[in-house]
């Protein structure tokens, strides 16, 4: 005992202690140490946590962009296929519209995608219509003379003079008109363009003329009064919240209605103020008995200049059967084609109200008159038995029953209900195969259809159900 109190009495105490009682030695720099490799093995693993976290949403956006990019290439391609389908509907149709039976325009599914062909309805602003619109069923800007302009709805006094100044070649200013002087005063500055509008929203650079007036109320030009279009000043745009749409004259209007001046086989039209009495008379000779013949050309020879195919009928003589076997072979203008004619078949109580004569018990007439019978025949032969002599005469340099220029408004939706896409084309189906001549994005407008197709489609329900129900909503 006295030994063991001696050593634990020495410099060695502390260590035998520890022996003793088999305690090891502390050493702080080791476990200092050992907490710094914790310490950084949690922020390792934080990082990696993160950068787990931002795959995952990058990956979930990756994901997102390539279904809306998908969503997005079948929209497209629904709506190439509604434009080709457009194309071969009225390849090879000579002048003739296309049996409203004839084209499916409503919910058309193509691929995994579906497309419409919407139109607005001119006697209803609540409802949309479906199919082609007939630029020859407008009156056309760069034709149409200051009294026609002037028949169009809510249509101001001075404007159809600077339409006139606007498309006219000359520098000389109509009364009530604008030309650059006018322009250039503008912020910004423009010259008066002196040439043809080449599109409908060009009328917009011309001295009066608004949005309002061009488009109305309507702000997504989809014929139908939504609610934002009836709501007074609560939302864009502006309108009277009368519960009626004004559609502006965005509908009424066109620049590119022209048909060739030949007979429906693509033979040439016998001009009756210029041909030579041989080449007249066979022409005649075609639907004249050989009795009335001479008759006949004695009055052409001598009523010359005639203004129209319908002068030429009421001042021969001739009798309906024969205009009606003559009215497509003859013409009073020369020239190839013939620009800005209405076609009277298909026109609008409002553009018919536009030619000049004419108040609302003859358009009323006109529209009553043109049943399926009556205009068969494709030529204008029938409007000489509903107006009189007088009336009929008066519009005759301004109607026709052909058109050649459509233009479609399409609709395309890809079958989840992510994208879709909205053009408007006007096609030329002068020559075969037709041609698109004008194209324009109208997307940015929004979806002009019911809510109800895009939030069923991305709700998960099967494209082919809610093309079939909204099928059974427009029958």
């Amino acid at each position: 005992m006295r030994q063991l109190d001696a050593a634990l009495d020495g410099p060695g105490r502390a260590g035998a202690l520890e022996s003793a009682l088999g305690l090891r030695p502390f050493r702080a720099g080791r476990h200092r140490a050992r907490g710094t490799v914790l310490i950084v093995t949690l922020w390792i693993l934080v990082v990696l946590a993160g950068l787990v976290i931002v795959l995952a949403r990058s990956m979930r956006v990756e994901a997102i962009c390539s279904a809306n990019h998908l969503a997005s290439e079948q929209a497209a391609a629904a709506e190439q296929g509604a434009i080709q389908y457009v194309l071969a509907s009225l390849d090879g149709l000579n002048g003739q519209v296309p049996a409203e039976a004839d084209l499916v325009c409503h919910g058309v599914q193509v691929g995994s995608g579906a497309f419409w062909l919407i139109r607005p309805d001119r006697d209803d602003d609540r409802q949309l219509s479906y199919g082609l619109a007939d630029e020859a069923a407008k009156i056309n800007l760069n034709t149409a003379t200051q009294e026609v302009l002037l028949g169009l709805p809510e249509m101001m006094a001075d404007v159809p003079p600077a339409v006139i100044d606007w498309r006219d070649s000359d520098t000389d200013l109509t009364a009530g008109g604008a030309e650059s002087e006018y322009y250039l005063l503008l912020a910004p500055p423009y010259e008066c363009k002196s040439a043809p509008l080449e599109t409908v929203e060009e009328l917009l650079l011309v001295r009066l003329v608004s949005r309002d007036l061009l488009f109305g109320e309507d702000a997504n030009r989809n014929g139908v009064l939504d609610d934002n279009e009836n709501d007074a000043d609560a939302s864009e745009p502006p309108d009277d919240g009368d519960g009626h749409l004004d559609r502006g004259i965005f509908d009424l209007v066109t620049v590119y209605s022209r048909e060739p001046n030949a007979a429906p086989d693509g033979s040439p039209r016998v001009n009756v103020n210029e041909a030579q009495s041989r080449e007249l008379a066979r022409t005649l000779a075609e639907a004249v008995s050989e009795e009335r013949l001479p008759r006949i050309m004695d009055r052409a020879r001598r009523g010359r200049p005639f203004q129209s195919t319908l002068d030429f009928y009421y001042r021969t003589g001739l009798t309906p059967d024969e205009f009606a076997l003559l009215a497509d072979r003859i013409t009073t203008q020369g020239g190839r084609t013939y620009a800005g004619l209405l076609n009277v078949n298909t026109a609008s109580r409002e553009a018919l109200l536009c030619l000049p004569g004419l108040d609302e018990s003859d358009v009323t007439a006109l529209v009553a008159g043109r049943t399926a019978e009556a205009t068969q025949s494709g030529d204008v032969a029938w409007v000489t038995k509903v107006l009189s002599q007088e009336k009929a005469v008066a519009i005759g340099p301004y109607i026709t029953t052909r058109s050649y220029q459509f233009s479609a408004d399409i609709v395309s939706i890809s079958g989840d209900g992510r994208a879709f896409r909205r053009c408007r084309i006007v096609v030329d189906a002068t020559e075969s195969p037709p041609r698109i001549i004008y194209r324009q994005d109208q997307t940015c407008l929004g979806w002009p259809l019911s809510p109800d197709i895009v939030s069923l489609l991305r709700s998960g329900v099967p494209l082919e159900e809610v093309l079939g129900a909204t099928r059974q909503e427009v029958q």
